[in-house]
């Protein structure tokens, strides 16, 4: 098993920009593809960004393609969404979760991290 605590949200202006980190603890880190994903309020949680293991393959949401960038340091067992020209619609609980397989589909996620808020003003 891994624990996953997410940090980093915030309030910010459009424009602005946000890095979160997602600490991993309790399992070998580089085992498992670490994808974020965000729910809005109303709405369904989804796929922002993934990436593997190894840090080979990287995959981002067409809606934060250029404007997000996910990386991760398997020596800190922690990974990372860097979020730059953030916008309201952007605004959303982001979760990191761990998986043992690329997939953006919250309901094959295998561990959540808890949340963190991220608020986007206009």
């Amino acid at each position: 098993q891994v624990q996953l605590v997410d940090t980093g949200g915030g309030l910010v202006q459009a424009g602005g920009s946000l890095r979160l980190s997602c600490a991993a603890s309790g399992s070998t880190f580089s085992r498992y593809t670490v994808t974020w994903f965000r729910q809005a309020p109303g709405k369904e949680r989804e796929f922002v960004a993934a990436i593997t293991g190894s840090g080979s393959s990287i995959y981002y949401a067409d809606s934060v393609k250029g404007r997000f960038s996910i990386a991760r340091n398997n020596a800190k067992n922690t990974a990372y969404l860097q979020m730059n020209s953030l916008k309201p619609e952007d605004t959303a609980v982001y979760y990191c979760s761990a998986t043992y397989f690329h997939t953006t589909t919250p309901n094959n996620v295998n561990y959540w991290g808890q949340g963190t808020q991220v608020t986007v003003s206009s």
